[in-house]
């Protein structure tokens, strides 16, 4: 085994740099769709690429500034000895310009990255859904509440979902596979349909059409079919064979519908709570453990509401700001009420 001690990396990365400023000069000096194409590929192989990328344009840009801005200076002349106070305030003004100057940095290299690696952002708001043409001919179905970033190329395709759930069905081209990021799992097809669900502690892959491969984190790499599905956590990959009736029901979002075969009655509004702006209250721990079925809108959690009265012992009171609090409904009590009265 050899080892590579920290001159090797730094040698790497003044490579890097070196390079990453030769073909920023190629892209300022009208450059052809082949070398935009050679520069694309270049910043997309490695991410240390981009980032030299980025910085060599953010340098570029800030002399550039700053030539234009010289021009337009006229300094007073210069007194022969400066106060006390004049080198105070002189001192403040370059550390606040030096701060200027980073800032301008850091977002400058930020949208480098992002101009040149031709990152799309879509997103959902609570209670809204969308379906999206993808420019290689793949369909993104979003969630509520849901959030990804999309990027196309040539070599590739790749989608990270930063929040929610989202549906995809691939257009097929094997010379450029497709994948999808979601925290630490990256799940690639070449043409079939699965759908990404982002929990808080783990990733739910259900896969309704083609194969998929999924790797996460330093785990093995493993192939999910049709009918199937994985709970991926950072660093395990659990297989799980799905039924039709569970495959329905986790997509059944697609049709603006949740569907409930005997789930508790917390997670049951906690389902719905993705799709509402004010949230749905467990008031008393005895109707948590209870459990509903049925198919129920996502736009009107009020038919859900209705059900859980009339089927349960539940109680569901409304508050001032939109929500709902559920109570458990004291049968007995409601009894000796109604004798009494």
């Amino acid at each position: 085994m050899q080892a590579s001690g920290p001159g090797s990396s730094c040698g790497d990365r003044d490579a890097i740099e070196a390079e990453a400023a030769r073909l920023l000069a190629r892209l300022e000096n009208d450059p052809s769709p082949q070398d935009e194409a050679e520069i694309c590929a270049w910043i997309e192989a490695d991410p240390r690429h981009a980032v030299a990328f980025a910085r060599a344009e953010a340098a570029w840009d800030a002399s550039e500034r700053l030539k234009s801005a010289a021009a337009d200076i006229t300094l007073p002349p210069l007194q022969p000895t400066l106060s006390e106070e004049d080198q105070r305030r002189l001192s403040r003004n370059i550390m606040v310009a030096a701060g200027v100057a980073i800032l301008l940095f850091i977002v400058a290299a930020i949208v480098t990255v992002r101009t040149y690696s031709g990152i799309e952002h879509f997103e959902t708001g609570v209670g809204q859904m969308r379906d999206i043409a993808l420019e290689d001919g793949s369909t993104l179905h979003l969630n509520s509440d849901s959030e990804v970033e999309a990027r196309f190329t040539s070599n590739g395709r790749k989608v990270r979902v930063l929040k929610g759930e989202a549906s995809f069905e691939i257009s097929h081209d094997p010379d450029r596979p497709f994948d999808v990021e979601a925290r630490a799992a990256v799940i690639r097809a070449v043409g079939t349909a699965f759908n990404v669900r982002l929990r808080p502690s783990l990733v739910e892959l259900t896969v309704t059409h083609g194969t998929v491969t999924v790797q996460s984190g330093d785990s093995p790499q493993q192939q999910v079919v049709a009918g199937s599905g994985a709970v991926i956590q950072p660093r395990s990959i659990a297989l799980t064979r799905l039924g039709p009736r569970l495959i329905e029901q986790r997509i059944a979002w697609r049709e603006q519908m949740v569907e409930l075969d005997g789930e508790t009655v917390e997670q049951a509004a906690g389902e719905f709570n993705r799709y509402r702006k004010a949230p749905i209250l467990i008031g008393d721990t005895r109707v948590s453990a209870l459990r509903i079925g049925g198919r129920f809108r996502t736009t009107d959690s009020r038919e859900f509401l209705a059900a859980l009265q009339t089927s349960l012992p539940v109680r569901a009171v409304d508050g001032e700001d939109g929500s709902v609090m559920l109570l458990y409904r004291d049968e007995t009590a409601s009894a000796g009420d109604d004798a009494s009265e």
